[in-house]
């Protein structure tokens, strides 16, 4: 008997089982679902036990424990996972504009770990860091199989702490270590300046816990200089972030109207957010750039502008992410991402792996370097373990630029949105 009371899984099991026997069931009769969960946490408890006493080396049982958690979360979609307390906290100081790491952005390329491109002014850039680069080790151990996420846990950390990536190149015969010390990334998240004919740019990277703000400022400056006759917005490769910051982004270009709604198993999870009139609202002409870059909030703001019939949309289809992730925080410090909800254009459209469809469609032309290795277009509905939309469960069913985006002269997209917004003007003053 003194063994049973000192084997903890023990007490794991009977905890669960009086919750699934006598919880909040109003039927005192156990369902077939109960026993059936009852059946496989009694499973879980034995090869649980079973390993920590008979596996060929002392494990710790916390790592047991981590591990079956993240199981259980790749069972989900590929946005749900497990935050250990300091994952908890990177993702904090993330949505602050900045967080420890070197400096890239990543994907994954035919099952590779493959950089996107490198940050300018970080420890990647200045390491000679290239797009198309693939890291093939970090820190000695292979990369094969490994997630997005589980990538950027093991390339973040604090300042001055050390990262060794193996990279296979190109132009290399092998691959080759690169040492990197880690630094503070800042992000800046807005870049703006005036184009020919008086037409405003700004150039929204990320929404961050400031974007909004970041906005508003961009829009002041540019209307210091000279009345606007037109306004660019470009959310190219931008990945989307808070959805509170995409609502504000939102509603500066609104004077009424949806802007999104939410919707999910759970009544709490049901929203919809109206645009309100603050009677500053720009009224000039707009075009809002988009690739299948553009993703989750930055899809929201695209859609409710296209939908309201404030702009235009000119690029490629979106990526496709129209799933709402809540943090949940965890008594030890830990927490959990889980997708809760779909969010939807004030029309009603999911975005879940359909993405936003632009009015005018114009791809992005490469050079003649880049033609002769293009990228995969990697979207929502290509990862593993995707929420389906509609159209797939119905059965039915362009390349990221490497180029300094915002130049007209090397920015064929940007120079279509121009010259709309020029004629625009013309056929205006026309009438």
């Amino acid at each position: 008997m003194k063994s049973i009371f000192k084997n903890p899984w023990f007490f794991l099991t009977i905890i669960l089982s009086v919750i699934l026997l006598f919880g909040p069931s109003r039927d005192s009769r156990v369902s077939a679902l109960d026993r059936s969960t009852y059946s496989s946490l009694k499973s879980f408890n034995e090869i649980l036990d079973i390993v920590d006493k008979q596996y060929v080396e002392p494990v710790e049982k916390k790592a047991l424990i981590q591990g079956a958690i993240n199981g259980m979360m790749r069972t989900l979609d590929p946005h749900s996972t497990y935050m250990t307390a300091e994952m908890y906290k990177e993702l904090d100081v993330e949505t602050k504009g900045s967080f420890g790491g070197i400096g890239i952005e990543i994907t994954i390329k035919k099952d590779i770990l493959t950089v996107v491109s490198p940050i300018e002014d970080t420890p990647a850039f200045h390491a000679g860091i290239k797009a198309g680069d693939q890291i093939i080790r970090i820190d000695g151990k292979s990369t094969k199989d490994i997630t997005i996420i589980e990538a950027v846990n093991k390339l973040r950390g604090p300042k001055d702490t050390k990262v060794t990536l193996t990279i296979m190149r190109d132009t290399a015969t092998k691959p080759f270590d690169i040492v990197l010390t880690r630094a503070i990334i800042k992000i800046k998240s807005v870049r703006f300046k005036m184009l020919n004919g008086n037409i405003g740019y700004i150039r929204l990277s990320t929404f961050a816990e400031k974007a909004g703000e970041d906005i508003r400022k961009a829009l002041q400056e540019l209307e210091k200089k000279s009345p606007l006759k037109g306004l660019v917005l470009d959310l190219r490769t931008n990945p989307g972030g808070l959805l509170n910051q995409a609502v504000e982004v939102s509603d500066i270009f609104l004077k009424s109207g949806v802007i999104v709604s939410t919707r999910g198993r759970v009544k709490v999870m049901e929203s919809k957010s109206i645009a309100k009139d603050d009677g500053n609202e720009p009224t000039c002409p707009m075009v809002v750039l988009v690739n299948e870059g553009t993703a989750s909030a930055s899809e929201i703001v695209a859609g409710a502008l296209q939908d309201n019939g404030r702009a235009l949309i000119l690029g490629t289809q979106t990526f496709g992410k129209g799933s709402v992730q809540t943090v949940i925080p965890l008594d030890d410090g830990s927490a959990l991402k889980l997708t809760t909800a779909k969010f939807y254009t004030p029309k009603g459209r999911s975005i879940q792996a359909d993405g936003i469809l632009p009015d005018v469609v114009v791809k992005f032309i490469r050079t003649p370097e880049e033609k002769e290795s293009p990228e995969d277009t990697i979207r929502e509905k290509d990862l593993k373990g995707h929420i389906k939309s509609p159209k797939e469960n119905e059965g039915t069913t362009d390349d990221l630029p490497r180029k300094e985006l915002g130049e007209i002269g090397q920015d064929n997209q940007l120079k279509a949105a121009v010259d709309i917004l020029t004629s625009w003007d013309i056929f205006r003053k026309s009438r």
